[in-house]
Order: C-alpha cells, then sequence, then structure tokens
C-alpha cells in the first residue's frame, strides 16, 4: 500500500502530509487514522508506547472516548529525507466538561511507501476556561482553509 506523497519530502510535500494528518486525526475515526501507519508502527506518545495499528486503533478509540470535542492544528516544524516533525496544539474537554489546551511535539519516520513506521510525541495538558478556547471549526471534521495555522495563534 502507498501513501503519497512519498519520501525524500520537499516543503511543500511535507506540508501536505502534515495537513493529511491533521485532517485524519480531526476525523476522530481510529480506523481511517491507522491506515497511515505501518502494519508494525511504533509509537511513543507522552508515555505509553505502542506497536501496530491494532494498537493504533485501541489508543485512539481510549483518547477520544476522554478527550471529547477534540480539534487539532498541526504545523510542519521541520524536514528532511524521510522524516518530519511538526508542532501542534489540540483542544478538547473532559467527561466534567472540564477544558484542556494540548501543545506537543512529533517526530515522524516514513517507510518508502510513505507510511508512517515511527511517531514519537511529547504532549502537555493546560487546563483552561471555555471562554479561552481558539478552535470553534464544526467538528468532528477537517479544519476549515479560512481557519490560520499556529503561526498565527499565540501561546
Amino acid at each position: 500500500m502507498s501513501r503519497p506523497p512519498l519520501p525524500p519530502f520537499t516543503e511543500e510535500t511535507a506540508r501536505q502530509k502534515v495537513r493529511m494528518a491533521e485532517d485524519a486525526w480531526n476525523s476522530r475515526d481510529p480506523a481511517r487514522v491507522a491506515l497511515a501507519y505501518t502494519e508494525d508502527s511504533r509509537w511513543r506518545n507522552r508515555s505509553e508506547f505502542l506497536e501496530g495499528r491494532d494498537a493504533i486503533v485501541a489508543f485512539l478509540t481510549r483518547k477520544w472516548q476522554k478527550e471529547q470535542d477534540y480539534r487539532l492544528i498541526k504545523d510542519l516544524w521541520a524536514f528532511s529525507g524521510n522524516r518530519i516533525a511538526v508542532r501542534f496544539q489540540y483542544e478538547w474537554h473532559d467527561a466534567k466538561g472540564d477544558w484542556f489546551r494540548s501543545y506537543g511535539n512529533e517526530q515522524w519516520e516514513f517507510d518508502d511507501q510513505g507510511l508512517m513506521r515511527r511517531r514519537e510525541a511529547s504532549i502537555n495538558d493546560v487546563s483552561i476556561v471555555a471562554s479561552d478556547r481558539r478552535f470553534h471549526w464544526a467538528a468532528p471534521g477537517p479544519r476549515p482553509a479560512d481557519v490560520p495555522g499556529l503561526a498565527a495563534v499565540p501561546f
């Protein structure tokens, strides 16, 4: 299975890959997201370590049960060859209705077919009040084209 754009990445294709990942994660469909990864993809997400698509689907299912009304923006940070680094922010609330903004960085490594074989994510959560939310588009679904990326968003 091939998942264009393929490495080695240019700035244009790296940005395209980042936006495709953002759109998939904003779908909140674990099976759809998992298809972007190799069958034996290895993850570190915070302090959790995963291997394989089934583990990714199980992880994302748990994640989106906890992180309700999730909305994410990813931005390209750097790229080289078959690797991409991104920074991201996402907002969500828990079952009690308390809102959070999560800040993070990811390192991605792709195989020759454009599937991600390694993902390492470091993430910090900050409690926010609902009136401080920044991401308001209809969800689940992709960030609309008129909603700017993180370069236009303060910390």
